[in-house]
């Protein structure tokens, strides 16, 4: 069985889920420009370093660069986002990782837009901006990682 190519019905979805269940992973494509896919890729070296990298490919399979807001596009099973949303790396790997999150919930069958979703796919990119910062090595992205942090903590109150 080989995965779907898109997730509109039932069938595609299980489909997809059981497929998930058995540990399958997707060949991750980032489809853009130069600048866009350089910068995507040092986001997905943080995924690595925090242990993201396959949770993240469990659920989206590609990452494209568009111009226009960036959104996750559940039925494709990917990113759509723009140069902005990729300009620091740091912050646009919490936003990958927030995305596969929301990837999830969508497959799991549960309200995965809208404001508890929103709520539980942010804690989602905190615990990960927390987890980069304890095992980056770079101190660079540690500091990075706790300005997020504290700028998402100031948020996370309004929720």
């Amino acid at each position: 069985m080989s995965f779907p190519q898109r997730l509109y019905t039932t069938k595609e979805i299980c489909a997809a889920k059981e497929l998930i269940n058995q540990g399958y992973k997707h060949d991750l494509i980032v489809d853009g420009t130069v600048d866009f896919k350089v910068k995507v890729n040092q986001a997905i070296e943080y995924l690595k370093i925090a242990g993201y990298y396959d949770f993240f490919r469990t659920y989206l399979k590609e990452i494209t660069e568009i111009d226009g807001l960036t959104q996750l596009r559940e039925t494709e099973i990917s990113i759509w986002a723009n140069q902005y949303a990729v300009e620091n790396p740091v912050d646009a790997a919490s936003l990958l990782v927030q995305k596969a999150h929301s990837m999830k919930e969508y497959l799991d069958g549960e309200v995965y837009y809208g404001g508890n979703a929103e709520k539980r796919s942010v804690m989602k990119r905190i615990e990960f901006l927390q987890i980069l910062k304890e095992k980056t090595l770079d101190s660079t992205v540690e500091q990075e990682c706790q300005r997020l942090l504290d700028l998402w903590s100031e948020s996370a109150l309004s929720f």
